[in-house]
């Protein structure tokens, strides 16, 4: 008898078993372990993707989306993809097994729910969510559909993150960590601010865009990528980098112990660029966790004056430090360092996801186990949401007041006031006056993720948004 490839092997063997695995596992010449992905976006990350997954064996490039004709028309001529522009279009496709959300993030979880409902397998993109209450509802129809949902938090497969625990805490090679602080030092510049409202190019459905945020005029230059800084669409650089920052705090510092805070306190402001964004570009938030003090220091300004860097910092710039009574671990996507008490060098750490984190969720895929996943959805739901809550803090702040800030004690936190007070003196800001807003301490019920006690009425306000017709986001129990 002629030797069979695996393919046809699993083809014949697996044929019946199959058939609930994957919504289509009939389509004609195709093996039974195949995968075809549909991509939701086809913007810069998108294309990413699209590379790494197609770069794994038994999966294609299917299906792109995009409401951009310009993005959508290159990436299904690269990839000889059927071309949608309405996604409800492409995850209504019998041939997509599986698709990936890199949209703006107000549609992360609409787009994966739906996709979910239709029976797909879902890969989405940092933040999970635009709000703590939709974040929830991509959990619960996970599990009561039954899908693999990957959240693209990737150091979580990079296999340093294993190393890094056992040498914090089955070594304790650094004694008993004290605090923590993530940091997020990285330059952008302003978005500009138009007198008119952006007029919107004919080649883009802008009802598409837009879906479950707001119709408001867009007072910026560009319409793709500044987003991030609108509120309405994004979730400023809390909701960009610092859900990577915070997730490897929570990977390795916490072990994902720590659910959210139980209470948050922050403060932050869009400063020095008068511009049409409204997510700050200096941002600093306490964390109150039950156990190890952590702060989060943001800037997107440089150290002042003609400098075009950002200002000196303790450890990464993209990264935290865990303070141990040994000394100090610092951590940043791809490396590491110990260091002792005297800042001796005491061991490093290198790594890199690559794309082991596409090639774990093809895994969980294939084999339907939801365990194996690095970050299926609830643990990005609970990243996201430590992201989503110092957005909170943010937006319910009150003129900074040097008095109500003293309220946190611990000197991670005092330390962070002081260098943001001179970092915004550099862009002749000062910290106490009204373009620094400082929120009052805000308690989280971890019973109901919900905020509880004084100012919990304007903090709830924030925790689901108001969605447009067509677009809403159900309620899934």
């Amino acid at each position: 008898m002629g030797s069979i490839s695996r393919r046809q092997f699993m083809a014949s063997a697996a044929a019946a078993s199959a058939a609930m695995t994957f919504p289509s596992v009939a389509r004609a010449g195709m093996a039974i372990d195949d995968i075809n992905m549909g991509f939701i976006s086809c913007g810069s990350r998108a294309g990413a993707h699209m590379g790494a997954f197609n770069g794994l064996d038994g999966v294609n490039v299917a299906a792109v989306c995009d409401p951009d004709e310009g993005r959508l028309g290159k990436a299904a001529s690269k990839y000889k993809a059927k071309a949608y522009t309405d996604l409800r279009k492409l995850i209504a496709d019998k041939n997509v097994d599986a698709v990936v959300v890199a949209t703006t993030n107000h549609w992360h979880c609409l787009a994966s729910i739906w996709a979910m409902e239709e029976g797909k397998d879902v890969y989405v993109e940092k933040p999970l969510s635009h709000s703590q209450w939709e974040g929830q509802q991509t959990v619960n129809a996970a599990r009561k559909y039954n899908r693999i949902c990957q959240v693209g938090t990737q150091q979580r497969s990079d296999p340093m993150q294993a190393e890094i625990k056992k040498f914090l805490h089955e070594e304790k090679a650094l004694g008993e960590i004290k605090t923590a602080r993530v940091n997020r030092f990285g330059v952008r510049g302003p978005i500009g601010k138009r007198s008119t409202p952006l007029e919107i190019d004919k080649s883009v459905d802008y009802d598409l865009w837009l879906g479950p945020a707001q119709d408001k005029p867009i007072f910026r230059n560009k319409l793709q990528y500044d987003w991030h800084w609108d509120f309405n669409t994004g979730s400023g650089e809390m909701g960009n980098w610092g859900v990577h920052v915070l997730d490897d705090l929570r990977n390795n510092v916490f072990q994902d112990k720590v659910r959210l805070p139980g209470r948050i306190f922050g403060a932050g402001g869009r400063v020095a660029w008068n511009d049409a964004g409204d997510t700050p570009n200096v941002h600093f938030v306490y964390f109150d966790t039950g156990s190890i003090p952590t702060v989060i220091a943001l800037t997107n300004l440089t150290a002042g004056g003609s400098a075009k860097k950002s200002p000196a910092h303790p450890g990464p710039g993209s990264g935290y430090i865990a303070y141990c009574e040994g000394g100090r671990f610092e951590g940043q996507r791809g490396r590491g360092a110990a260091y002792d008490n005297n800042g001796k060098l005491i061991k490093k750490f290198s790594g890199g996801a690559g794309n082991r984190h596409q090639a774990n969720f093809i895994e969980a895929v294939r084999s339907r186990n939801v365990s194996s996943l690095n970050t299926d959805v609830e643990m990005g739901h609970l990243s996201t949401g430590w992201c989503n809550l110092a957005n909170i803090a943010f937006q319910t702040g009150t003129p900074f007041d040097r008095k109500d800030a003293g309220q946190v004690s611990d000197e991670i936190w005092t330390n962070v006031v002081a260098e943001m007070e001179q970092h915004l003196s550099a862009h002749n800001v000062k910290l106490e006056s009204d373009q620094i807003q400082l929120s009052p301490m805000l308690t989280i019920d971890p019973e109901t993720d919900m905020f509880v006690g004084d100012h919990a009425d304007a903090a709830n306000n924030f925790i689901k948004r108001e969605y447009r017709a067509g677009y809403e986001v159900p309620e899934i129990s």
